[in-house]
């Protein structure tokens, strides 16, 4: 069985394959406990500087940093093959499946976090993240960690476990990539309702036939297959809106430099997130999809975070591929987004742009989620 050629993970675990498993972790190289590494503001931490080729296969972390929001402050960044632009770049909490610079506890089949409120620190809230999208790399892998908050992380926690082989990477196996967008607020489009006029949500105004307004959650050069993205919101405008509920935006997916119309075009927001009539059972965790933060009991206020994972059913593009999605029916909604899109693709890719300035990415409204008190 060649080591680039895995069948199912149950099934590969009756077969013996060339490789060597290695880890790189945090742990107190005195022999102590003290298994955490310290990052000072402004400075960045190297997780893993490995030499080789392999596949990195989970990656464990936590974190304690009492600056406030710092899920939004920290970013992750991975390079593969000596690339001087990362194929990763994201907050640390928005990577890990959860927006808005908070944690909650959810488990998917790629990502997760435990989490629980009367574990970790006090005052900062703190969760076990995990990822185990499979990670190759032809010669050397790097992943940091860099401190743009205001205060130091006072422990960094982690394991990144990988295995290395003597065979070269096939050219058919793509590197692993993941970017953070934003738009605060997104622009609406008005629709011309008049105040307090509600119709049903299969009779609102407005025509979208171009997609050109919608939020863009990847717009990516290259070949490759688009496998999935957390997408947050925060409906802070829901009551200037004629229509509360910030679900009914069509996601369109448009391939290889297409036009109008895309290959791929949707019914609803809660739809590619595969619910439907909004939102009913809250937050939940499935293994391809789920709402990873739910924090009003009501469906049409508070602040939203939702995955849904292509495993079964990649997105595939030969030269170029652009997810987006509407802010409501025909971009009628001036709502925050944010989200972090997952893809494999072959090299080079499109330059990732930094990130927004800290303080630009930070949410608008926090702790309104209530899953903690300040």
């Amino acid at each position: 069985m060649s080591f680039w050629r895995p069948t199912s993970p149950l099934a590969g675990l009756t077969r013996v394959k060339a490789g060597r498993s290695r880890r790189e972790s945090s742990w107190d190289r005195t022999g102590g406990n003290r298994d955490f590494a310290v990052v000072p503001p402004g400075e960045t931490h190297v997780l893993a500087d490995i030499t080789g080729t392999g596949v990195i296969e989970h990656i464990w972390l936590t974190t304690r940093c009492y600056s406030e929001k710092y899920l939004r402050k920290l970013v992750i960044e991975m390079y593969w093959d000596g690339e001087e632009n990362p194929s990763v770049r994201s907050p640390l909490g928005d990577f890990f499946g959860v927006g808005h610079a908070t944690c909650t506890h959810y488990v998917s089949l790629p990502l997760s976090m435990v989490f629980g409120p009367r574990r970790g620190p006090k005052g900062p809230f703190a969760a076990a993240m995990n990822s185990y999208f499979p990670m190759p790399f032809g010669s050397s892998a790097k992943i940091v960690i860099r401190n743009e908050s205001d205060k130091p992380i006072e422990n960094l926690f982690y394991y990144v476990d990988y295995e290395l082989t003597e065979e070269a990477k096939p050219d058919d196996v793509a590197y692993f990539h993941a970017y953070y967008r934003q738009e605060k607020p997104c622009t609406p489009v008005p629709n011309g309702l008049a105040p307090g006029e509600v119709p049903a949500p299969w009779d609102l105004p407005g025509v979208n036939l171009t997609g050109e307004d919608n939020y863009v959650i990847l717009d990516a050069e290259g070949t490759g297959h688009y496998v999935g993205c957390v997408l947050s919101i925060d409906n802070h405008n829901a009551t200037n809106q004629p229509y509360t509920w910030p679900g009914e935006g069509d996601d369109m997916i448009f391939i290889d430099g297409e036009q109008w119309p895309p290959s791929l075009h949707g019914t609803g927001t809660e739809d590619y997130f595969n619910a439907a009539w909004g939102f009913p059972s809250g937050a939940y965790a499935g293994p391809y999809h789920g709402i990873s933060l739910a924090s009003s009991p009501q469906e049409h206020f508070g602040l939203w975070s939702m995955y849904r994972f292509h495993i079964e059913d990649p997105v595939r593009f030969a030269s170029s591929i652009k997810v987006t999605i509407e802010h409501g029916h025909a971009n009628d909604q001036g709502n925050d987004f944010s989200s972090v899109a997952y893809w494999y693709q072959h090299h080079p890719h499109k330059p990732l742009a930094e990130l927004p300035p800290v303080e630009e990415r930070l949410p608008r409204r926090w702790p309104e989620h209530g899953l903690w008190d300040e």
